[in-house]
């Protein structure tokens, strides 16, 4: 099982909990920040479908 080490959201009301969380503007913003985070972390980025990224570590 994997811990997630960050989230990226463009909706602040549908994320809470322990882990870092990045509010962006737009989706491209979400994305460039979530790519970043994942190299920078080693993890892995998945995405829920519901405007919220979370990067995983494996």
């Amino acid at each position: 099982m994997g811990q997630i080490m960050a989230v990226v959201t463009t909706d602040k009301d549908r994320v809470g909990g322990g882990a870092p969380i990045f509010i962006v503007g737009t989706a491209d913003e979400q994305q460039k920040v979530a790519f970043l985070l994942e190299k920078i972390l080693d993890a892995s980025t998945h995405d829920l479908l519901n405007g919220t990224l979370i990067i995983v570590k494996h």
